[in-house]
């Protein structure tokens, strides 16, 4: 893996500011509306941007802006091909392999609910499969499109920030979003039971 990331970033910063935000941005997009997710991460590239930015290759404020909108537009596409073709791309045989992992994905949609596509949002499979998912499950876009906003807000901001921060030692940040990742959705899981806690225990008093 550290060979192909140092590859990329090789490729990235000689390639001219224009193409390095086009590759970004079409490696971020594609990530959730077509799956890209299985091969390249959009969080490889998130990283990488904001590593551009830092050596002074790249703007920091463009990068951050096109993270951000390419995620949420990637999830909407992929909430539209769940909802259109969802059951005849989830029985193609490049899932078969895959099956526990969308299981798991899909059971938490079920318990979840809107904010799964948030939660999703920070783990490589669940980042690629969550949109489509909640398309095929029929769940409303007025509910999906803020959880998809807040995520990609969120997510972008903390994977271009971490690039430009950590520059040159990029290696560690990736590192660190991986494992961190878990740790961070635990936090959220905590603090979104916490209150759902709270609001039951409200609406019960007032009956």
């Amino acid at each position: 893996m550290g060979g192909l990331i140092n590859s990329l970033v090789n490729q990235v910063l000689g390639a001219p500011p224009w193409l390095v935000y086009v590759i970004v941005g079409a490696v971020v997009f594609a990530e959730d509306a077509l799956f890209v997710g299985f091969v390249l991460p959009g969080e490889t590239l998130a990283i990488i941007g904001g590593v551009t930015a830092s050596l002074g290759h790249t703007h920091l404020s463009v990068v951050l802006i096109i993270v951000i909108l390419c995620a949420i537009v990637g999830d909407s596409v992929g909430f539209e091909i769940g909802r259109l073709f969802g059951p005849r791309i989830m029985a193609h045989h490049f899932f078969d392999k895959r099956r526990d992992k969308l299981d798991s994905a899909q059971d938490f949609l079920r318990r979840r609910g809107g904010s799964a596509v948030f939660l999703g949002r920070w783990t490589a499979f669940f980042r690629a499969v969550m949109p489509a998912l909640a398309g095929l499950s029929g769940m409303k876009y007025r509910v999906f499109l803020p959880w998809n906003a807040l995520g990609g807000i969120a997510w972008g901001a903390t994977a271009v920030t971490a690039g430009y921060l950590a520059g040159e030692s990029y290696h560690r940040v990736e590192k660190w979003l991986g494992r961190g990742a878990a740790i961070i959705v635990a936090v959220i899981v905590l603090i979104a039971v916490g209150v759902w806690a709270v609001r039951r225990h409200r609406a019960e008093a007032r009956h």
